[in-house]
């Protein structure tokens, strides 16, 4: 007796359609100091996940966070992450990304980081240890990627920076 066994195809997304009009997501930055940039997304008008970004360094690749202005966000498969959002335009910077992570600190001073200039969203600020952070961002990160639809949209980050 001889049995057939189908071997499936390998999974691919299939592509979205165009997304008409893109929504805007507002970064609303508060504070920057030593143990990072902390702000809250702003989407539909409406308070979303905290952030945690690294200290500006006058927008230094791999140490700092980005300048604020207007880009654009894609969904992105990356090799570390996989599906996340990818922000587009950055001067001078590339591969920044939406992504889980807790820490944002000046490595320079010996504090811990989860970013190399991406944006890591939290349900809450908090400490960890010694260190600000930002909590539970494994969910607020789902979250917000189920809100947006992995649609693309327009990021506005706001709030001076020294």
């Amino acid at each position: 007796m001889t049995f057939h066994i189908p071997i499936p195809k390998p999974f691919r997304r299939k592509p979205k359609p165009p997304v008409e009009q893109s929504a805007e997501v507002v970064l609303a930055r508060s504070e920057s100091g030593p143990h990072g940039t902390f702000g809250q997304l702003i989407i539909h008008g409406e308070p979303g996940p905290f952030t945690c970004e690294p200290p500006w360094a006058d927008n230094q690749p791999n140490i700092s966070c980005i300048p604020t202005g207007t880009y654009q966000c894609i969904w992105h498969r990356s090799p570390k992450y996989g599906w996340v959002y990818l922000v587009t335009g950055v001067p001078g910077r590339g591969h920044i990304l939406i992504h889980p992570g807790n820490f944002g600190g000046n490595r320079a001073l010996g504090l811990k980081t989860h970013t190399h200039g991406c944006i890591l969203p939290g349900r809450r600020r908090g400490v960890i240890g010694a260190q600000q952070a930002v909590l539970v961002s494994r969910p607020a990160t789902r979250a917000f990627y189920e809100t947006m639809g992995e649609k693309p949209f327009t990021l506005r980050v706001t709030g001076e920076l020294e």
